[in-house]
């Protein structure tokens, strides 16, 4: 016997049974419709179908337990006593709109329909008492395009064909000017497309229609697109979606009626001002879907100040309440307001930033509140996307304007296809993604391309909602251009872009420009200033960079990186002047020949830490010794082998056979990191030497200088000591012949398992660790970086791993060997200054756990500076919200 389950919760003016909290059950839309129902905001009644019932629905191949058929007929009571209103009466009919809406808003990725309950007997009547024939017929002709495309799977492009055609035989070139007769014809005309694509008669019972419809959504969730915008957006642990079935409000009514789609604050700036569009006589998806070009909402103040104004006010109410930027849809019929919807509002890095500032300057929200709920790391990371270095044309030919729909710049090829636009992006090409409108079959060429260019839609259409939630720029309804998708081309009138031609986009301004344009690095706000010093107050975790150049330890120390948490001695070999002699050094067939070319070496290598201690002073630099096996340092073509072996003075066969004897048939796990060190001592001699020597220098003149020497792939304390005692030995030797001494350290990397478990040993002899996560990783999985792209995207696909273990920390394996590598390495000794130095060190789930585990820094990219300053402060604020103290976090 089924046991009786709660699935259906309503809303509405007299009954609400959910809240804002609910939304992991409700999905975002349902818990937010409830919430504004229970604070007097004007939301037309209805129900929302619980993400559990969505589960229950799919786990039995869309098979409904009893409770939830007798529930859902429950749900169109209620809206019916609050209508006053039936469905399926034709003397006094109710329609309804079907929703989706998970618990993690995800634009146009789930299916809606409009005016459901409507059939032919329904429309007669509502005729009747509106008067309005031609709404009527608008409003049934786009429910048989909804209902067939969304539920049946009719192509929405065979129903816009029929609407072109009857269009051009009539004469006239826009929606509105086709007659009552028209739709009527159009309406017959759209049964018929229905009939012949699916074979049956268009459906009159609205009850059979309901749950068509409710399947429809529900069967959308796992839908290719659904399922690769959360892959992209990194979505997972929900059930499903929730149903929203709400009584419809008509916004096709006439002139007097309209929708649109407002934010309470522009996303693209933060400016505090409504920004947003509407349309007069349309419905809600004609906005949206970008089928009209609809108008800014400002106009709306001049056309009707009392629903502006009455607009305005419950967009402020509802940012109040929330305390958070706010993205609503409303619909006007006849002259009376209503919303239908409110969600936090998607918002570029820059209006994440100078939102969360000023609302903590209007007093809504407290200083953490705004750290925690209203920056993102991804938001931090899109302001060191780049801009053009030059804002003006100077010469560049302007193909067009459209409108500025996420900012930023963007340069590359031309191509107008989804799928061309991904297997470029994987061969490594940039792209710009072209096309009349997106819609979410395009998410995977949205994601893959520097910027996305559409010649149709507004402000809050797909293309522009989804980049603004990607950091991505954006130019959308660029009316200038005619693309023809046939000939993969599109033309100004004066200039015709092929695919494969380069064009520039300014997402700021809208501009559209022929060729490549020079981009450059941003500058950042006062407001982003502000923010980052209330992060700054909060985290208790150091954020260092891992860089091996000045010019990137500058970058880094400007982005308040707190010290150099990784600095590859390897990279600097490569640069002019040195490669010949670390060659020299590698086919060196004794002792005294390696020495004699590391003697070269010893004054590039003393400079380049001299150049990078000098940025960094005051901070700790932590220089890993050489890591690389010694074969990657030498040519493997035929061609470079024998210029090589004419620059280093041997036979090219000479050469060519230490290249063989250097092979390995795992060379990640072969004679690398500390071996090398350990086989030729003179190598770890010679860096230990000119780091010494380079902090000793600049000691002389006043500088601080906080040398870190890090022996990289350490599996046991033999090795460590060995390597230790050379640099001690070195290090105790410069001191007695230049009397002066500096502080140092000596420590390792753990980035092998054994080290992690042995790490209680290695703690006894070692000042700090620094986890190697990328090889950690690699050694724990039994993966190969190199080579796991073959099999990784195929895991992903079918589950086997949720996230790409290179890119997030993996808590359950690689993290034990962290956490057991920091209790161990304590245990032993209680000042070990513990870090994590891989690509982990920047992403912030990663982050979040390096905090909890007890670390004492992260180390990422310079570029990823700011994002790990704000994923620490985040870690400290969600742990302390997670233990719901009741001390305050001090914020000056």
């Amino acid at each position: 016997m089924e046991t009786q389950s709660k699935y259906v919760y309503r809303f509405g003016f007299l009954n609400t049974d959910g809240n804002k909290t609910m939304k992991e059950l409700l999905g975002g839309k349902g818990a937010n419709l409830a919430e504004m129902s229970t604070i007097g905001i004007p939301v037309p009644p209805g129900f929302t179908i619980s993400t559990k019932a969505c589960r229950e629905v799919i786990s039995n191949q869309m098979s409904w337990p009893a409770s939830l058929n007798k529930q859902v007929v429950k749900g169109i009571q209620h809206i019916e006593e609050e209508m006053d209103s039936y469905f399926g009466n034709e003397k006094n009919p109710l329609l309804v709109s079907v929703r989706s809406g998970a618990a993690v808003s995800m634009p146009g990725m789930m299916d809606t329909i409009l005016n459901l309950g409507m059939n032919d007997k329904v429309a007669e009547g509502l005729i009747k008492i509106t008067g309005n024939e031609r709404f009527v017929y608008d409003s049934y002709r786009r429910f048989i395009d909804m209902f067939g495309d969304v539920v049946m799977g009719v192509s929405h492009e065979h129903f816009e064909e029929a609407m072109e055609k009857l269009k051009q035989e009539v004469g006239v070139t826009r929606d509105l000017e086709l007659t009552t007769s028209h739709l009527r014809e159009l309406t017959d005309r759209y049964k018929a497309i229905y009939r012949k694509n699916t074979g049956h008669m268009f459906p009159e019972d609205p009850i059979e229609q309901l749950k068509y419809a409710i399947n429809a959504v529900f069967d959308s969730w796992n839908s290719s697109r659904a399922v690769k915008y959360r892959e992209i957006s990194g979505i997972y642990g929900l059930i499903g979606t929730a149903v929203n079935v709400q009584a419809m409000v008509f916004g096709n009514m006439g002139e007097k009626s309209g929708t649109g789609v407002c934010f309470s604050r522009n996303p693209a700036t933060g400016t505090p001002e409504l920004y947003g569009e509407f349309l007069l006589d349309a419905q809600g998806e004609d906005v949206v879907a970008g089928i009209r070009t609809p108008r800014p909402i400002a106009e709306l103040e001049t056309q009707n100040p009392v629903i502006y104004k009455e607009l305005e006010g419950y967009i402020r109410d509802l940012e109040v309440h929330y305390k958070n930027m706010q993205d609503i849809e409303f619909t006007i019929q006849a002259g009376t307001l209503y919303i239908l919807q409110t969600r936090n509002g998607k918002r570029t890095g820059n209006a994440a930033i100078k939102i969360a500032v000023d609302l903590v300057e209007e007093g809504v929200l407290e200083k953490k509140e705004a750290i925690l709920d209203l920056v993102d790391p991804g938001h931090i990371e899109q302001l060191l996307h780049p801009q053009f270095k030059d804002d003006t044309l100077n010469g560049y030919k302007l193909l067009g304007k459209g409108l500025p729909a996420s900012p930023g710049a963007a340069v590359g090829k031309v191509v107008f296809d989804s799928e061309k636009a991904e297997e470029a992006a994987e061969n490594g090409e940039k792209v710009i993604l072209v096309r009349i409108e997106t819609s979410p079959e395009d998410v995977g060429g949205m994601s893959a391309s520097q910027g996305i260019l559409t010649s149709r839609g507004g402000m809050t259409s797909h293309a522009a909602v989804v980049a603004r939630g990607w950091g991505k720029p954006c130019v959308a309804g660029c009316n200038d251009i005619v693309i023809n998708y046939k000939s993969a081309s599109f033309t100004n009138g004066e200039y015709t872009v092929k695919e494969g031609d380069w064009i520039s986009l300014n997402g700021n301004s809208g501009k559209v420009i022929l060729g490549k344009k020079e981009l450059a690095q941003p500058s950042f706000s006062k407001e982003y200033h502000t923010f980052m010093k209330w992060v700054n107050s909060v985290e208790l975790m150091q954020v260092r960079a891992n860089a091996e150049t000045p010019e990137d330890a500058k970058i880094a120390r400007d982005y308040g990186a707190r010290g150099i948490g990784l600095a590859r001695t390897e990279h600097m070999f490569f640069k002019p002047g040195r490669i010949k002699y670390m060659r020299k050094m590698i086919i060196a067939e004794t002792e005294k020949e390696r020495r004699a070319a590391l003697r070269y070496l010893l004054p590039f290598q003393k400079q380049d830490f001299i150049d990078i201690f000098e940025v960094m002073e005051g901070l700790p630099v932590t220089i890993r010794l050489l890591d690389p096996p010694l074969h990657e340092f030498l040519p493997q073509k035929k061609e470079e082998i024998a210029e090589t072996a004419a620059q280093l003075g041997v036979s090219s066969k000479f050469l060519n056979e230490k290249i063989q004897q250097l092979k390995e048939f795992n060379p990640m796990l072969g004679h690398r990191g500390c071996r090398l060190g350990i086989s030729y001592p003179e190598i770890t001699e010679v860096q230990a030497q000119a780091i010494i020597e380079a902090a000793l220098e600049l000691k002389k003149k006043g500088m601080e200088v906080l040398p870190e020497i890090m022996v990289p792939l350490v599996g046991s304390l033999e090795e460590f000591r060995d390597q230790r005692r050379i640099i001690d030995e070195v290090a105790a030797h410069i001191f007695k012949v230049k009397g002066e001494r500096v502080d140092y350290l000596v420590g390792t990397m753990i980035e092998i398992p054994r080290a992690a478990i042995m790490a209680d040993q290695i703690a006894d002899e070692a000042d700090f660790f620094s986890f190697g996560t990328n090889d950690l990783t690699q050694l724990t999985y039994g993966f190969s970086r190199d080579d796991v792209a073959k099999f990784l995207p195929v895991y992903l696909e079918k589950g086997i791993l949720r996230e790409d273990p290179f890119q997030v920390l993996d808590k359950e394996g690689v993290g034990q060997f962290v956490q057991a590598g920091t209790r161990l390495g304590r245990m032993e000794n209680t000042s070990l200054k513990i870090g994590i130095c891989g690509e982990h060190g920047g992403e912030p789930k990663s982050i979040d756990f390096a905090y909890n585990t007890g670390l004492d820094y992260v180390s990422c990219s310079p570029y990823r500076v700011p994002v790990a300053h704000l994923a620490s402060a985040q870690a400290v604020l969600r742990r302390k919200k997670d233990e719901n103290q009741e001390e305050k976090v001090y914020l000056p």
